[in-house]
């Protein structure tokens, strides 16, 4: 029988030095556990597994229809709200412009420090009503005073810039954030605008940005698009571009349209210092304070509006070990956060029950949980096991249908790259891997829900150190620990030997699709995804 999983398929029958009894034991006791325990709790799986792409189907499909009516009906942002640009008086002078604070958190920026600080200090916005911060965490005393330095230059041109350090990192960026509020120099700023260190604002930023806080009371939040310099650097960086493009595009649209709720994105955003103090200021019980600070922000009635025509320059990290680690803390931390603030959102009594409903079931559970989750227990493991299990069938709507039109709906955010969809596809499996173990240890609250390592950026320094690699001998370094991944080559393993089995005895053909999903788990095992970076 070809479709029928025995004992006798999946053993051998003899191993060098052993009786054959100990196979025909094992593909019996097989035989004896298959049809009462493995295929109701397989079934059980495929059932749990398809009504979680049901969920996030539903929100796709959701979002995408009101983000069509967005941008057919939907007025613009300056007519939707009261706006009109701040101009200079004559009689009470730069007194029209309110007080700003640029806040820049810096921690061993070496190759791109000099990017935002000269970005902020060129912001068309009059000298005198502006406040620059860089709060640099530096632990390397050559970048300390390389920051230090560049904040002085500046300084002797006439700009207000201030350069702050503490004695210790605790509460790392919230920490650095909330000690830069508290200098008495900025208690009469009105706004506060946050600019990671690869972040490099356009000159009328803030005259584009501000008037929506000053002539709309109730705004806490601008929040400003990313664009990427460095999208075209390697595929990986493409991926990184197709799933953040959705996130701004749909996700942060549709949430501005409908609720005036979403997430902060941690910079390239202007904030109403009032309404951080009264939602309680930064805290850093998680690895995502912006998104924190946002939501107890929007359950005290305040409002947040996304602006997609209002673009920031920023870089997106090139190499693999960067990504993982950046990863890890955006699906950690969401997740983490759900744990601690539910019941806190359930009780409130300021907002209405539909947001309610909203921010926990859409917002947190099925895009900070779900999405996660089912793809990488749905498409690498339940469905290879049905290969193994022919009793347990999947329908097709849920193994093929509906994942095709959830990833057609991914892709809207950029078109230019519709030829990598299918690839996207494979590489988003592969680090749903590393998502759906960091979203479990955040809502386990287990030891490395608080962990942050600050997200690498390279600046010029790939540039340069290819430039200098030409005219150096060159230098072989390989580091196995940044360069194999045992997980990923683990699970390759499993879906060869999965897709094997299914090329000579399935009936589904799944072995095509698992075959290039097991290829790609190769890849990435092996470290060739990303900028490997030449050591100097």
């Amino acid at each position: 029988m070809g479709d029928v999983v025995s004992g006798k398929n999946l053993i051998p029958q003899s191993f060098p030095g052993a009786s054959v009894d100990l196979a025909a034991q094992i593909g019996m006791l097989w035989d004896l556990i298959k049809a009462p325990l493995i295929v109701p709790l397989l079934q059980l799986a495929v059932y749990i597994c398809l009504a979680m792409t049901v969920m996030l189907f539903v929100e796709r499909l959701y979002m995408g229809i009101v983000i069509i009516l967005v941008k057919l009906f939907w007025k613009k942002p300056e007519k939707r709200y009261n706006w009109e640009p701040i101009r200079d008086d004559l009689e009470i002078g730069n007194s029209a412009f309110p007080l700003v604070l640029i806040q820049i958190p810096m921690f061993n920026e070496k190759e791109v420090y000099k990017i935002s600080i000269g970005a902020a200090c060129n912001l068309s916005w009059p000298s005198d009503r502006l406040v620059i911060q860089v709060l640099d965490d530096s632990t390397d005393f050559v970048i300390k005073d390389m920051i230090e330095k560049e904040c002085q230059r500046w300084a002797s041109k006439g700009v207000n810039i201030r350069y702050q350090i503490r004695e210790s990192r605790g509460g790392y960026k919230a920490g650095a954030l909330k000690e830069g509020l508290k200098h008495d120099y900025v208690k009469d700023c009105e706004y506060v605008t946050i600019f990671d260190a690869d972040f490099r604002p356009e000159p009328d930023f803030l005259r584009r940005a501000i008037p929506f806080l000053e002539f709309n009371p109730k705004i806490a939040l601008v929040q400003a698009r990313w664009r990427f310099v460095n999208s075209d650097e390697c595929l990986l960086t493409r991926m990184q571009e197709m799933s953040l493009d959705y996130h701004f595009t749909v996700e942060q649209e549709v949430g501005s349209a409908t609720h005036a709720f979403f997430g902060f994105n941690g910079t390239g955003g202007v904030w109403r210092i009032a309404a951080i103090n009264e939602a309680g200021g930064w805290k850093d019980r998680t690895t995502v304070e912006d998104m924190d600070l946002a939501v107890r922000a929007g359950l005290k009635g305040w409002k947040f509006l996304y602006l997609g025509d209002l673009q920031v320059k920023s870089e997106l990290p090139s190499t693999f070990k960067a990504f993982r680690y950046q990863q890890h803390r955006w699906s950690c931390g969401p997740a983490n956060l759900f744990r601690k603030m539910v019941m806190e959102i359930v009780k409130n009594k300021k907002v209405t029950l539909w947001k309610k409903v909203y921010v926990i079931y859409s917002f947190f559970f099925v895009r900070k949980i779900i999405a996660h989750m089912v793809t990488f227990f749905f498409f690498c493991v339940v469905l290879p096991l049905t290969i193994l299990v022919p009793e347990v069938e999947v329908p097709v709507w849920g193994a093929i249908y509906i994942p095709c039109i959830i990833t057609t709906l991914n892709s809207v955010g950029t078109p230019r790259s519709i030829h990598l969809l299918f690839y996207w596809i494979l590489f988003e499996n592969v680090m749903s891997l590393h998502r759906t173990k960091a979203t479990f240890i955040g809502l386990l609250d287990a030891k490395r829900s608080n962990e942050w390592v600050v997200t690498e950026k390279l600046g010029d320094a790939l540039k340069n150190n290819k430039t200098a690699a030409k005219s150096a001998p060159k230098k072989f370094k390989f580091n196995i620990g940044d360069r194999i991944h045992l997980t990923e080559l683990g699970f390759a393993v499993f879906l060869l030997v999965i897709g094997c089995y299914d090329f000579m005895y399935g009936k589904h053909n799944y072995f095509i699709y698992i075959f290039l999903q097991t290829i790609t788990f190769l890849i990435v095992g092996f470290g060739y995804v990303g900028t490997i970076v030449p050591s100097s």
